[in-house]
């Protein structure tokens, strides 16, 4: 039913754990972003921004086929499609949909560029400081949340805490440690338990 392109960078992996998490069967077909395989005709037929992942539904609104792109609104796409992950109530649903939009406005484009600015072939000291700063910020703001809070939509495991969780599994690549940030490491290993974690983590490219 569903073709995922995909290469194991967080924002593929945030949608192979929600199909995890959802017990459905997909097909993996591997986009290699380093080897430029993104900017292929037949991958920019699929997304025309040349960005993984891209989620295909065989049976999608109506029986038709559809194709998805920008992994926060395939996680949407899905969470509505099975009525899981996000709260049926307005309050909920819209405490886990301002943390979606946290982890995509913020936890992945800072985080992301303190992982581009610190393998950098040349190293930008500017940069360097800039993102790594930024990112210890954005722990910061995640921790005032967790510090109380079992999950980032308070009683409720969410697409945001899906969304969320594969950044943080690379926490050492941009020099965080979750020895600082208790609330959010003790939320990191919770779902890291989760057995759609360890599934998700051995699908590769």
């Amino acid at each position: 039913m569903y073709t995922l392109y995909y290469w194991p960078t967080p924002n593929g992996q945030k949608v192979s754990l929600m199909l995890e998490e959802l017990g459905v069967t997909y097909e993996v077909k591997p986009i290699n972003i380093g080897r430029g395989d993104q900017f292929a005709p037949e991958f920019l037929a699929l997304n025309p921004n040349h960005k993984i992942p891209v989620l295909v539904d065989s049976n999608g609104p109506e029986g038709k086929p559809i194709t998805l792109v920008e992994s926060g609104a395939i996680l949407l796409y899905l969470a509505g499609k099975y009525g899981r992950f996000l709260a049926d109530d307005v309050r909920g649903k819209y405490e886990a949909l301002q943390w979606l939009m946290f982890q995509m406005g913020s936890v992945g484009p800072m985080l992301g560029q303190a992982h581009h600015f610190l393998r950098a072939p040349q190293v930008v000291p500017y940069g360097v400081a800039r993102y790594v700063s930024e990112s210890r910020r954005i722990y910061g703001v995640l921790e005032s949340r967790l510090q109380d809070e079992e999950w980032l939509a308070s009683d409720e495991y969410s697409v945001a805490d899906i969304a969320t969780w594969p950044w943080i599994h690379r926490h050492a690549m941009h020099q965080a440690r979750l020895a600082d940030f208790p609330g959010v490491k003790d939320w990191y290993e919770r779902i890291s338990k989760r057995p759609a974690v360890r599934r998700m983590l051995k699908v590769q490219g």
